[in-house]
């Protein structure tokens, strides 16, 4: 895997020199790389950049993104598309026709539900004997209803019926999240999905996680020449990234999901790790920002068993997989596209 670097210093200040990049903060130099060893730069709190690194991304191919400190998305600089424009010009015709991308977005929808079964499978049999009783039959009643929720995607051939099958086992999933976190401390309670801002410290630490896995998995899509922007699960609209969106449901519950539990139950992260902003808001602060950015490199470099393709691979891959094997379906390779399903 070719590496990520993560700016998180404010007022740093990233320049090209010679074939390198260098990171410099208040004029001293603090880290310095190869280009050529790198897959994406990703900069919070609004770095500075140089046009003549900007330029040597672009033309390497190497993903710039700029962010707000809480995660939010800013810009993105990236150079002439790439990819075969033939693959591009199959995946908007397949868009536009429910009867082609109905398939794919069921499989999409059965992944995610499959994955965050999965999170909640793996609650019960490793702390399910420490739960309280009412607390561990609530898991069980949402780990089978979202079981039956993913079985009715076999029955459901319209894309708008599907969504909101996404959209039921969401609640559901969310709904038992908090019974998930360990800690005892009020200030980690998570009550219900919140962005734009984050409202609780949970929701946070999930945004930043999320705008992380959003990075990665658009410069998958890119990589094996895919359009980000046009999606299947996810319709339309300027300025979102639709099919990035559609990879990352698949893989959130393994990725972040759990990311997430393990940092707030191990108590890597606690209450005085967030800032509490005046507008509402919640973020982490730098320096829970840099811890959640080791965690999540060392997360990524975690090995499993691809499920289709039977190979050992670090979860940081699983992203281009996934990306290739949708490509690979939409030029006819395959007959299906096959979801990510952790196991």
């Amino acid at each position: 895997m070719l590496n990520t670097i993560y700016v998180t210093s404010e007022g740093a200040w990233l320049r090209k020199d010679g074939a390198n990049l260098v990171v410099e903060v208040e004029g001293s130099e603090v880290g310095r790389v190869p280009l050529h060893m790198l897959e994406g730069v990703v900069g919070f709190g609004r770095p500075g950049c140089s046009p003549a690194l900007m330029a040597a991304c672009a033309q390497a191919g190497i993903a710039l993104s700029l962010l707000e400190p809480n995660g939010r998305f800013l810009a993105r600089v990236e150079g002439a598309r790439s990819g075969n424009v033939l693959l591009r010009r199959i995946q908007h015709r397949v868009a536009d026709d429910e009867a082609r991308h109905g398939p794919i977005v069921r499989g999409v929808v059965a992944g995610k539900a499959a994955n965050q079964r999965q999170v909640l499978l793996r609650a019960l049999r490793d702390h399910g004997a420490a739960m309280e009783p009412a607390t561990r039959l609530a898991l069980e009643e949402v780990e089978r209803r979202i079981g039956h929720a993913a079985r009715r995607t076999l029955t459901v051939s319209d894309v708008v019926g599907l969504r909101g099958i996404e959209g039921e086992i969401a609640a559901l999933y969310f709904g038992v999240f908090d019974s998930l976190i360990r800690r005892p401390d009020p200030a980690l309670r998570f009550g219900g999905r919140s962005r734009r801002p984050p409202l609780d410290r949970v929701n946070a630490l999930l945004s930043f996680l999320y705008a992380m896995l959003g990075h990665d998995c658009r410069a998958a899509l890119e990589a094996h020449g895919l359009d980000p922007q046009v999606g299947f699960l996810h319709a339309d609209r300027p300025g979102r990234a639709g099919l990035a969106l559609d990879l990352m449901e698949e893989l959130r519950p393994v990725l972040a999901d759990r990311l997430a539990l393990s940092l707030l139950n191990r108590g890597q992260l606690g209450a005085d790790d967030f800032i509490l902003e005046e507008a509402g808001g919640v973020r982490l602060t730098d320096e829970a920002r840099r811890s959640v950015l080791v965690a999540w490199q060392e997360r990524k470099r975690d090995e499993l068993r691809h499920p289709f393709l039977g190979e050992a691979m670090p979860l940081g891959l699983v992203a281009y997989i996934q990306a290739q094997l949708l490509a690979r379906h939409l030029r006819g390779e395959l007959d299906g596209y096959p979801p990510f399903i952790w196991r």
